[in-house]
This record gives C-alpha cells, structure tokens and sequence, in this order.
C-alpha cells in the first residue's frame, strides 16, 4: 500500500491528466465538427488538464491555470463553455485534491480558498445569459440574470460546492492516512531509541558495577601487598640478598599489578575511549619486570619493524605478558624464555619458548589436567581478534607458542629481511642475536594441540 501511495502521489497528476484529457477527446470525437482545432472546448480543456498535470509540482500555477481559463471566459477572451462542456470545470476540482494531499497546510488554505471563489464564478458563467444561456437541464428564463440567479443560483453553487468537496475529502484523506503512516513509524523509531538508550543506561550502570568491584577486590589488595613487601624489605636488612630481591619483585610486581588495574577500572568506566593501552615500546619494561622475577629471557628481533595497529600492538604485549606469566607460574625461578619477533614476512611472527616443566606422575597429572586454564583461549582469541592466528604446545623440551599478526594493507620494502643494527625494534625491545632462535614462522611443533592445555593457562 505503502509504494502504490508513494507512486500515486508522484505521477498520480500526470496520470489523472492523461485520462481527463482522454476521455474527453473520445467522449466529444463525433461533435468536434471538422477539426479537434475548430472545437470550442478544446482551451478549456487544455487549461484544465494542465491544472490536473501541475497540482503536486506547482500547485500555484495550477490555480493560476484555473484562473486564467474562468477570467478568460469573463473577459470573453475565452469562448463560453457550450451547454454539455460544463463538466470540464471538475478538473479544477481533482486539482484540488491533489494540491490538499501532497501541498504545504499553507498551500492547502489557500487552494481551497481559491477554489471557493472558483464555484461562484463557474456559477455565474454557466447560468447567466451573457455566456452560456444556462446549462442543459436549466431552463432560461429570458427575464435577465436576476430571476435565473435566484431560481437556480444555490442549486449550481451546492452542487459544484458538494463535488469540491468530494475531492477535498479525498485529498485530504490520503494526506492524513500518510502523515499518520509518518507518525507511527516515527514513534517507532523513538521507541526503538528509548529501548537502546535503556540497553546503553543497563550497560553503564553494569560498567559502574564492575569499576567498583574491581577497585574493592584488586586495587585495596594490591596496595597493602606492595607495602607490606616495601615494609619488610626495609626492616630485614639482614636477611640474604635473594630475599630482598624477591621481596623488591613483589613489591614491584604489586604496584604495576595496581596500575593495570586502575587502567580496567579507568576503560570499564569511560567505555575504553580515553584510556591508554600498552603498545609494543612497553614489551622491554615488562621483560625487565619479569628479570626482576628470576625468569632468564632472551629477546631478540629479525627483519625490519613496521607500525601495527593500536589494537594488534595492544594483543602482541598481552600474549607475551601471558606467556611470561605463565612460564613464571609452570616453571619456577630460573625458567629459561627465548622470546623472537620476526618481522620479515608479511606480518609480524612472535616466537616464545620456554623449558618444560617435569612430567607430573600419573596421580598428579590428573589433577593437573582435570582444571582447563584460560591463558590460552585468550591468547588465541586476542590474535584472532588482531587478524592472525596462534599455535601453542610442546616441542620437545619446550613450550612454544608461535603468533602471527598480519599487517593489513601496509607494504614492505622487497628484500628488506636484515634486522636493525641497534637492536631496536618498533617495540623497543633489545636484540640478543641477529638470527631468530626459535622455529620458522607459523609452523608450530608436533602433537601441540592435544597436550597444550596440559601444560599451560
């Protein structure tokens, strides 16, 4: 319904103007005399068609057309309408409807207005004698305009009367079934904006929730951990020098600990826009952290860096955080980690191995494997949210874990494969060794997918 009305009230004039002139033209085919040029109909119909054709594009222009054909007729510019082409003033009236279905409510006033005027002169040209000598089924009365005016005046002005207002009605009724259509999808859409400002305010208040969760159970704890260890450290001078290291690890661990977490807390808070996020130029500091914690890690880098994505920078620190942690936590001090990034392919390819625990007795590996961890889903859903993918599992005496990072639309220079004389890469981490210590890219180690879980997260 709805595309009939859209098509109606476009070409809707045109077309009511093509069968108003067409019917016409077959109606009067045989009493056109010699030619449709010697009718004496055939300007108001012209004029009247043109009112029909121009109602929804210039509405005043159809009045005027209308206008010009009744004042023409008054000023006998015009020949008088003959006693059975009256009927030829209704086109003036199906403007009307249409002007009132698709003009301005100014507009409307203005044509309907108009068209009141329009009845009384088309009154006075079809009953006085001047112009027409009265239409067919009027009987003349030859005592001048006065008494035929008085017989038949408000006979004439009602009918033409009631036919305008038939097509007024009908004008207006499409113009209200429309704007109603409008007003009801336009409450949809602000119901559809309530429900998802509703969503936005459960959200909010759910991120406010967790802020303050996060701030009661990590902040407060990770506080008094990281003073009690800077306390104790500073009252047991005496104590040998691998208990204050461990005890300036934890306090050192504690407060960086407080830091990301007030991050969470700050991004959970303002929805993550205005918060800042690690990038790969953090990898050497978190490296440095986690020497302070007995883990023996070896940095290197091969080919030349390129910019990654905010995102896949905030993923690469995030898997080597893990896999750090992780080694600390299944290996113990002293665990051996060799952590290569290589940037000769066409995207970045991280390497992390580290030695393998000893294989626990059958007792004890069922209760290791019993708990699945959650390091490893994570990791791989952070580079498969980076556009890359990661393996993990054991290789031998090792776990390797082995991420790639596309680059994206950027373009490396061809042969460029040699690593940066000073060791640096767009991450800021140092290079041990200028060639890559661990596997080639992207081809994990035998059997790594059933056993991975087993040994890590």
């Amino acid at each position: 319904m709805e595309a009939v009305l859209k098509f109606a009230r476009r070409w809707g004039p045109l077309v009511a103007a093509l069968i108003f002139f067409s019917l016409w033209c077959v109606a009067e085919a045989g009493r056109m005399g010699e030619s449709w040029l010697t009718w004496s109909g055939r300007w108001p119909l012209v004029l009247m068609t043109l009112a029909i054709a121009t109602a929804s594009w210039k509405p005043l222009v159809s009045l005027g057309l209308t206008a010009a054909l009744l004042f023409g007729q008054l000023s006998f510019s015009l020949p008088p309408m003959a006693a059975n082409h009256w009927a030829i003033y209704l086109g003036s009236f199906i403007a009307l409807g249409f002007i009132l279905w698709t003009a301005a409510p100014r507009m409307r006033y203005i044509a309907g207005g108009a068209n009141l005027v329009f009845v009384a002169l088309m009154t006075v040209l079809m009953l006085s004698w001047r112009y027409s000598g009265g239409v067919g089924w009027f009987v003349p009365m030859h005592f001048g305009d006065r008494p035929m005016f008085m017989r038949y005046g408000w006979q004439l002005f009602a009918l033409l009367l009631v036919i305008a207002a038939a097509c007024a009605a009908v004008g207006l009724l499409l113009a209200l079934y429309q704007e109603r259509g409008s007003l009801s999808r336009a409450r949809e859409l602000a119901q559809s904006s309530l429900k998802e400002t509703e969503i936005d305010l459960i959200v909010e208040q759910e991120r406010t929730r967790i802020a303050r969760d996060l701030h009661d159970v990590l902040a407060h704890s990770l506080a008094v951990i990281a003073a009690q260890a800077d306390g104790t450290r500073y009252l047991s001078k005496d104590q040998p020098k691998a208990v204050l290291n461990a005890l300036d690890t934890i306090a050192v661990s504690a407060r960086s600990a407080l830091l990301d977490a007030q991050r969470v807390i700050e991004g959970v808070r303002d929805n993550g826009m205005e918060t800042p996020q690690p990038r790969l130029s953090d990898i050497t500091p978190l490296i440095e952290s986690m020497r302070r914690g007995s883990l023996e890690i070896h940095p290197s880098e091969s080919g030349t860096p390129l910019e990654l994505s905010g995102g896949q920078q905030v993923a690469v620190f995030r898997i080597v955080q893990e896999c750090l942690t992780n080694a600390l936590k299944h290996g113990g001090r002293g665990t051996e980690v060799r952590i290569h990034l290589d940037w000769s392919g066409p995207g970045l390819t991280l390497h992390v191995a580290s030695a393998m625990p000893r294989v626990p007795d059958e007792g004890e590996g069922k209760a290791t494997s019993s708990r699945a961890g959650r390091g490893l889903p994570g990791m791989r859903e952070r580079a498969h949210m980076a556009g890359g993918w990661l393996t993990a599992g054991p290789d031998g005496g090792q776990f390797r874990v082995t991420v790639f990072i596309p680059y994206g639309t950027l373009e490396r220079a061809a042969g460029d494969t040699a690593a940066p004389e000073d060791g640096a890469a767009s991450g800021g981490m140092p290079v041990a060794g200028a060639q890559p210590v661990l596997a080639a890219a992207g081809r994990p180690g035998p059997g790594a997918a059933p056993l991975e879980d087993n040994y890590r997260g």
